[in-house]
């Protein structure tokens, strides 16, 4: 459930990076602040996986996968390179998901069936159900990956191609990401939202009385966003896999469940749940029609509802980077596969542009919906303590990865502190007074571009500077300090705080040694 690397542009270290991408490094004081009222926080880390662990993967396509034998042929993942060690789909670390979508033109209803993932030369758990596809049926599939690089492989020379399948561009592939049909699948629906059969669902009003984010909301997405899928399976004890289901639950006692978790479930799961919003759903052909979300709808609801700004894509991408270079070719192979218009010009994918508006959109955001997601559990209980926190260190990481810091030319915003087991357990997004208000006291920094001389001013790293003439409340650990004032125990230590000159001020003796 993580995205983490430690070198944003590099393939061989393409990040393992399930939601959270934060890591802890170096021993840090673990302060937990919130100022109640004013929408400062703090945040956790996501778990690890081993070391020896081969992160690359190839994942064979059957033939004819856009048919219903095709869907239900179980797709057979195997090491890369061999040299490097096996992969299995029943580890965590290495699992590939699969998650189609069916259109029906006639009558503009859809369908979702998750075609099963098994290791290279074994057997299902349970053989796969044969969906009953519509006449004239159009089906589009997307792939994630919870490793670094999964390699698509044709079980002939022709059946990538004939699937339109896309793994990146030549030599180059994206990583985690991939798809077979997407534009065809996307072109089909658009003419049907042109010709009213498709009705997509508009946005709600989410409890914090603003539109029900979108995988395309700065709040929302991280350093490479609409890259994963709501795919689930089962796994017994000895590796084999079933396709997720009540009927496979039941038969396959003790099953464990794998899941692509990142930006689609993170929302789907979580966020929306939290501020009181539903995700787009269809029948799940393969668990008796239960309604699942799936990437392709939230991308078809984000592009008809989404305000501006609006996520799209950039050339900083990690996964459409080629040989470490932006490329607006390989960008816009990506954007195609979710819907996403294409980029005319390097402006128009500007890393620049998506980093300020991260800043300017994605904070104020984050701080208003404090209220709600500080209240729900976190998507990672290793990384953070509640889903604020959780989103908070995600947007730290991500912050970095974009090389924000130096496109901006602004240290990163948000400061997170850690217990002791290395989990988030509060943020603070740091301010200076010069951007634009969000209405609970606090305001957020406006970037200057690093093409420009002047300087963005930094915040030390021990206060929290907030706006307002009147001291704000804290709670740090979840000890409660009226006026922000007063002593607090924090790993054993006694602490003081204090707010002068709208600053909050936390000074802890050095432990000795």
């Amino acid at each position: 459930m993580r995205k983490m690397r430690r070198d944003p542009f590099s393939t061989s270290q393409r990040r393992r990076r399930r939601f959270s991408p934060f890591m802890p490094i170096g021993a840090l004081v673990t302060v937990g602040l919130v100022l109640v009222g004013v929408g400062i926080f703090i945040i956790p880390r996501m778990f690890s996986h081993a070391a020896a662990d081969n992160m690359d993967c190839t994942i064979l396509v059957p033939n004819n996968p856009l048919s219903a034998q095709g869907l239900a042929t179980p797709y057979q993942l195997s090491a890369t390179n061999p040299d490097n060690g096996p992969c299995n789909e029943a580890n965590t670390n290495q699992s590939a998901f699969v998650q189609s979508v069916i259109y029906d033109p006639n009558t503009g209803a859809f369908s979702v069936y998750s075609p099963l993932v098994i290791d290279q030369g074994t057997q299902p758990a349970v053989a796969p159900i044969v969906p009953t596809l519509p006449r004239g049926a159009v089906v589009g599939i997307w792939f994630g990956f919870n490793g670094n690089n999964l390699t698509q492989q044709g079980a002939t020379r022709r059946t990538l191609a004939q699937a339109n399948c896309v793994n990146g561009s030549p030599g180059s592939i994206f990583g985690q990401f991939s798809y077979c049909n997407a534009r065809a699948f996307f072109a089909a629906v658009n003419r049907g939202i042109t010709a009213g059969k498709v009705q997509i669902p508009a946005l709600k009003t989410a409890t914090d009385g603003q539109p029900c984010p979108t995988v395309r909301d700065f709040s929302v997405v991280d350093q490479d966003q609409s890259d994963n899928v709501q795919t689930q399976y089962l796994a017994t004890a000895n590796g084999q896999t079933a396709q997720f289901s009540s009927v496979n639950m039941g038969q396959l006692q003790g099953a464990t469940t794998l899941g692509n978790p990142s930006d689609n479930r993170l929302l789907t799961n979580f966020i929306d749940p939290a501020l009181g919003c539903k995700p787009w759903q269809a029948p799940d052909l393969a668990n008796n029609n239960t309604p699942e979300p799936a990437l392709p709808l939230d991308e078809l609801q984000a592009a008809a509802s989404q305000q501006a700004p609006i996520a799209l894509v950039p050339l900083t991408d990690p996964m459409t980077l080629n040989n470490n270079n932006q490329s607006l070719f390989k960008t816009n192979l990506y954007r195609r596969g979710v819907d996403q218009p294409p980029a005319a010009n390097t402006q128009d994918a500007s890393g620049t542009t998506y980093c300020q508006n991260l800043v300017q959109t994605g904070i104020p955001r984050l701080q208003l919906d404090q209220q709600f997601t500080a209240n729900t559990g976190s998507p990672d209980a290793g990384a953070a303590n509640n889903l604020f926190t959780f989103l908070a260190q995600r947007f730290q990481a991500s912050y970095d990865i974009l090389n924000c810091q130096q496109l901006l030319n602004m240290p990163n915003p948000v400061t997170t502190q850690t217990d002791g087991s290395g989990v988030v357990i509060s943020a603070t997004f740091n301010t200076n007074g010069n951007g634009n208000g969000n209405g609970n006291g606090n305001s957020i920094p406006t970037p200057t571009p690093a093409n420009t001389t002047t300087p963005a001013t930094p915040t030390p790293a021990n206060t929290t500077t907030t706006t307002g003439a009147s001291a704000p409340n804290c709670s740090v650990d979840g000890q409660a300090i009226n006026s922000c004032s007063g002593t607090v125990t924090i790993n054993g230590q006694q602490c003081t705080l204090s707010f002068t000159n709208n600053t909050v001020d936390i000074n802890c003796p050095a432990q000795q040694q």
